[in-house]
């Protein structure tokens, strides 16, 4: 919500009750949130657990479930079920993994300051003091050889995933 004005497109608009949580630091995007729900432009449903369960499934899958946080599959959970009611839901975000499991689910998304995913990624994660390589659902965020934070790159770019 941060930098998206609900208010610059007339579509109808939807997201989860926990992005309400994310966006209590910023006083304009909480006064935006708000303003929007009030006045019907934003809508604010639950999705149901099938389709958040389907969402972990897909991040697993392509290695980004480390990095989404709840909100996030909830977000893309709700986007999926929309797109099982017959809309055509178009995410929007910044975030590459959430580009890149909506990918995967095959919904649409749309970058608002960046230029977004171009293709499909799988991500491995790696120790960048003695490079050892770790897989992407890796549960410790430290390297267990040195210690040193674990970071992430793409292990492969494929359209086939």
């Amino acid at each position: 919500m941060a930098g998206f004005d609900p208010f610059s497109i007339s579509e109808e608009q939807y997201t989860v009750p926990m992005v309400r949580e994310e966006i209590s630091g910023s006083r304009i995007a909480q006064i935006r949130f708000k303003t929007a729900i009030e006045s019907g432009r934003l809508k604010v449903q639950t999705p149901g657990k099938v389709f958040i369960d389907e969402v972990k499934a897909s991040a697993k899958t392509v290695g980004d479930a480390f990095w989404l946080s709840e909100t996030d599959m909830q977000v893309l959970a709700l986007a999926l079920k929309l797109k099982m009611q017959g809309y055509t839901p178009l995410v929007a975000t910044d975030d590459y993994s959430i580009q890149n499991v909506a990918r995967h689910l095959g919904l649409e998304f749309a970058s608002l300051a960046t230029f977004g995913i171009r293709q499909p990624l799988k991500w491995i994660r790696y120790c960048p003091a003695c490079r050892r390589k770790y897989p992407s659902d890796y549960k410790l965020s430290e390297c267990q050889i040195c210690g040193t934070e674990l970071k992430r790159k793409p292990y492969k770019k494929s359209k086939n995933l």
